[in-house]
C-alpha cells in the first residue's frame, strides 16, 4: 500500500484510508466483529452486493458535480477494480460494482488523487447532499444554491455529530420553487428565497422520507437567513442523534422521531442544542463553486445531421436556454443509469471542445451539460448519437427511473432494470408523442424501499410477489398519483393494486390509453387522477390485470430471467447495523476517547466535546448490556444508566449521569469546557472498564 499512500496530499484522507486497510486486515483475522466491521465499511462507501464476496462502491459526488477528469478517473477505476460500468443513482452518486474488499483502500486512494471521496456515501451518516442539477444556470432560480450545498457537504463530512446516528440523514437543495430536488421527501429540504432588499435565505422542510411508509416533510421555516442554515441543520442532527431510534431500523428515520415526540418538541430540543454548536452564524462563501471553465472554441464547422427528425425531437426535449444569455443546457438520457467505462471516456472526448468542464448527475439518473453555444448543438448531437446517448425525451414518460433491483441489491425482489428498459421501449414504439410529456414520471424500485423513488411517481411500480396456489410469481405493486406540486409541496403515490410483473406493460398501456381518451386539453396527470376518482377508479380499471386464473408459464419468470422466480432477499445494508456487544462497545469507547484527544490537541473544541459525549454513551451502553438492558436511543441510555447503576449505588459519580452527559448542550464549545468534559469522559471510561472487569470476575 505504500506506493499510493505517498501520493496523497491530504493527511486526514490518508489516515482514513490507512485505517480502512488496518480494519480490513483485523476483520479477516477475526479481531473485529462482523457487525461492527459492516458499520465501518458502510460509512466508507463500501456496500455488500447480492453476489457473495464482492462489494458495491458508492462514490459521493456532492450535488452531482463532476469534471471531465474525474469522470475519466472513475471510468479507469471501474476498469481496474470493477465491472467496467458506471451506475448513476437517484442520489446523484456514481456506483461501481463487483469490487474485492481487499482492494477498496487502494481504489479509494486513487480516486482521492482527483478529489473524489467514498467517505459517508453509505451508512448511518449524512448522505450525499443533493441539489437541482440545473443550479447555477436555472432561469427560474433566485440564486445559485451550489455553494450552499457544497458548504453543507464540507461541514458535515467527518463531523462527529453525524458519524454514528441511528440511521441515514438526507439533505436536498432545490434551485427554485419548481422543487426539482424534491425537498418534501428529505430529512431536511431547502428552497432558495430572495427578499426584495436582496437578502438571501431558505424555506426549510423537515422530516420527509419515502421507503415503505412515505411521509411528506413539514414546512418549519418560511425564510431562514443564509448564515443560519448550517447551524440550524446541525441542531436538528444533534437532536436526531440523541433521541432517534437505534434498534428498530424500520423506525429509525427522522420522520419517525417527529411522529413519536411531535414536531414542536423536536424544534424545542433543537433550540436547546444551539448553545453547544461551535458556530452561531455560518456565512457561506458564494464563490466556493465557481462557474466551470468554458471551451475555448467559439466557432464550429457545419455538421450534417444524420436524423433531422430525431434532432428536432432532441432539441425540443433535452435542450433549454440557460439564464446566461447565449448558452444552453443539454440533458443526456442514460438508460437505467448505466454507462460503460469505455463510453464514459468517449463521451468526454466528444464534450471537451463543445461544453463547459462540469457535468451534473441528475436525480433521474441522467447527465446535464452546461454552457453549450447554439452553434455547437449539431456537433454535440451527432457526437452523442454515435455513442447512443442522444435519445430524446429526457425526464419524460419515456425516461424511467429505476434502482438496480435484483441485478446487485441484497433487498431486491424483482428485476427493475429490465422492466424499465421494456417500458421505455413501449413508449418509444407505441406512444411516441409522450416523449414530449414531462409531467408524468414513471419510477420503479426492486422492493418497497423506494430507492427508485416510486413513492413520488405519477406511475410507480415496486417489486413484490404473489401466491398462485402453491407457486410464487414475481409481481409489482402499482403506485399512482404521486409527484411534485411545487414550493415544498408534494404528493405521495397511492398503493392501488398488485399484478404479475409481466403485466406491467399492460398496466402502462391501460393507464396511458385512459389518460389519452379521458383527460382534458392540457390537463396535468394528477388533476386527471383526482377528477377520475383517484385510487378507487384506477383499482377498478386495473383489476382485470390482477386476475390469476389465467397465468402462463412465462409469468412465473421475472423480467430478464430464464429461471422460475423465487423470493430470495438478503440482509439489507442501507441503514447500517446495531452494535450491542459489551467488549466491542468498550473498545469503541476507547477509540472515541482517542479521537477526542486528537481533536483537543488540534484545538477543535467542539469536535473534542462531541467525541467525549460519545465516549460517555458507549461506555454506559456497554454496562447496561451486562444487565441485559438494551436501549433504543441515546436518551434512553442516559435514563437507564441512572436507573440501573447510579440510583442503585452501583456506579459512583457526582450527581446523576444525566447531569454529567447533558452538560454538552448547556455550555459554549470553549477550551475550558472541552478540557473539563474530556477529563470527565476519561474518568468515566476508566471506571466503566474497572466495573466490567469486576463483573466478569
Amino acid at each position: 500500500m505504500q506506493s499510493f499512500r505517498t501520493e496523497l496530499e491530504n493527511p486526514i484522507v490518508e489516515k482514513d484510508i490507512i485505517d480502512l486497510e488496518k480494519k480490513i486486515r483485523a476483520f479477516r483475522e477475526g479481531k473485529i466483529h462482523d457487525e461492527k466491521f459492516r458499520s465501518l465499511r458502510l460509512a466508507r462507501g463500501i456496500y455488500g452486493q447480492r453476489q457473495p464476496g464482492v462489494q458495491m462502491i458508492r462514490i459521493k459526488l456532492p450535488f452531482g458535480k463532476i469534471t471531465f477528469k474525474q469522470l475519466v478517473r472513475i471510468a479507469d477505476i471501474s476498469d481496474e477494480y470493477g465491472s467496467r460500468n458506471l451506475h448513476l443513482t437517484t442520489r446523484q452518486d456514481i456506483q461501481i460494482h463487483y469490487v474485492s474488499l481487499e482492494r477498496t483502500p487502494e481504489l479509494w486512494a486513487k480516486l482521492e488523487q482527483d478529489d473524489i471521496t467514498l467517505r459517508e456515501a453509505c451508512g448511518n451518516t449524512v448522505r450525499n447532499v443533493t441539489a437541482s442539477p440545473a443550479s447555477g444556470i436555472d432561469p427560474q432560480e433566485p440564486f445559485d444554491v451550489s455553494p450552499y450545498a457544497h458548504a453543507t457537504f464540507e461541514y458535515f463530512l467527518r463531523n462527529p455529530v453525524c458519524q454514528e446516528m441511528g440511521r441515514k440523514f438526507k439533505i436536498s437543495f432545490s434551485s427554485s420553487d419548481a422543487d426539482t430536488a424534491f425537498s418534501y421527501i428529505h430529512d431536511i429540504g431547502v428552497i432558495p428565497k430572495l427578499k426584495s432588499n436582496g437578502e438571501r435565505g431558505f424555506k426549510v422542510l423537515l422530516g420527509g422520507g419515502l421507503g415503505a411508509q412515505p411521509l411528506l416533510a413539514s414546512i418549519v421555516e418560511e425564510f431562514l437567513p443564509e448564515d443560519q442554515l448550517i447551524p440550524y441543520i446541525e441542531a436538528i442532527i444533534r437532536v436526531f442523534d440523541r433521541y432517534g431510534e437505534r434498534n428498530n431500523r424500520n423506525k429509525a428515520r427522522m420522520k419517525y422521531l417527529i411522529q413519536k415526540i411531535g414536531l414542536e418538541e423536536v424544534l424545542r430540543l433543537a433550540e436547546i442544542e444551539r448553545t453547544a454548536i461551535k458556530v452561531k452564524s455560518y456565512p457561506i462563501n458564494r464563490d466556493a463553486v465557481p462557474q466551470p471553465v468554458l471551451p475555448e472554441q467559439t466557432t464550429f464547422a457545419e455538421v450534417s445531421i444524420s436524423n433531422p427528425f430525431r434532432y428536432e425531437q432532441w432539441l425540443a426535449t433535452n435542450v433549454f436556454e440557460q439564464k446566461q444569455t447565449g448558452f444552453y443546457g443539454v440533458y443526456i438520457k442514460v438508460p437505467v443509469g448505466d454507462i460503460s467505462s469505455d463510453t464514459a471516456r468517449e463521451l468526454v472526448k466528444v464534450l471537451q471542445p463543445l461544453v463547459a468542464d462540469e457535468i451534473r448527475v441528475t436525480q433521474n439518473q441522467g447527465l446535464l451539460l452546461k454552457f453549450v453555444r447554439k452553434e455547437a448543438l449539431p456537433a454535440l448531437y451527432e457526437g452523442l448519437a454515435k455513442l447512443e446517448l442522444a435519445a430524446p425525451g429526457f425526464d419524460s414518460v419515456a425516461d424511467v427511473t429505476t434502482c438496480p433491483g435484483t441485478d446487485t441489491c441484497n433487498l431486491g425482489i424483482s428485476n427493475s432494470m429490465t422492466m424499465a428498459r421494456v417500458l421505455e421501449d413501449l413508449i418509444y414504439n407505441e406512444y411516441e408523442d409522450f416523449i414530449y410529456n414531462r409531467d408524468i414520471k414513471i419510477k420503479i424500485s426492486g422492493c418497497m424501499n423506494s430507492c427508485g423513488q416510486h413513492g413520488l411517481a405519477h406511475i410507480g411500480f415496486h417489486g413484490s410477489s404473489l401466491k398462485a396456489g402453491t407457486k410464487v410469481l414475481p409481481s409489482v405493486q402499482v403506485m399512482l398519483g404521486g409527484g411534485t406540486v411545487g414550493d415544498g409541496i408534494g404528493r405521495a403515490a397511492d398503493r392501488v393494486i398488485k399484478v404479475p410483473s409481466k403485466r406491467a406493460t399492460d398496466v402502462l398501456r391501460t393507464l396511458l390509453d385512459d389518460y389519452k381518451e379521458l383527460s382534458t386539453e392540457g390537463e396535468l396527470y394528477n388533476d386527471y387522477y383526482d377528477r377520475q376518482g383517484g385510487k378507487d377508479y384506477f383499482y377498478r380499471l386495473l383489476k382485470p390485470l390482477a386476475d390469476l386464473t389465467s397465468l402462463t408459464d412465462d409469468e412465473f419468470v421475472d423480467w430478464g430471467h430464464q429461471e422460475t422466480f423465487v423470493t430470495a432477499i438478503g440482509v439489507g445494508e442501507c441503514a447500517g447495523v446495531i452494535i450491542d456487544l459489551v467488549a466491542t462497545l468498550l473498545y469503541e469507547s476507547e477509540e472515541k476517547l482517542g479521537w477526542a484527544n486528537q481533536s483537543f490537541q488540534a484545538g477543535a473544541w467542539s469536535d473534542a466535546i462531541y467525541h467525549s459525549y460519545n465516549t460517555l454513551l458507549s461506555s454506559a451502553k456497554a454496562l447496561l448490556l451486562d444487565k441485559s438492558v438494551n436501549t433504543s436511543t441515546q436518551a434512553a441510555v442516559i435514563r437507564e444508566f441512572d436507573a440501573n447503576y447510579v440510583e442503585k449505588g452501583e456506579f459512583d459519580i457526582e450527581g446523576s449521569f444525566n447531569d454529567l452527559v447533558l452538560q454538552i448542550n448547556q455550555h459554549e464549545p470553549s477550551e475550558e469546557f472541552a478540557t473539563a468534559y474530556l477529563a470527565q469522559a476519561t474518568e468515566f471510561l476508566e471506571k466503566s472498564k474497572a466495573k466490567r472487569e469486576a463483573l466478569v470476575q
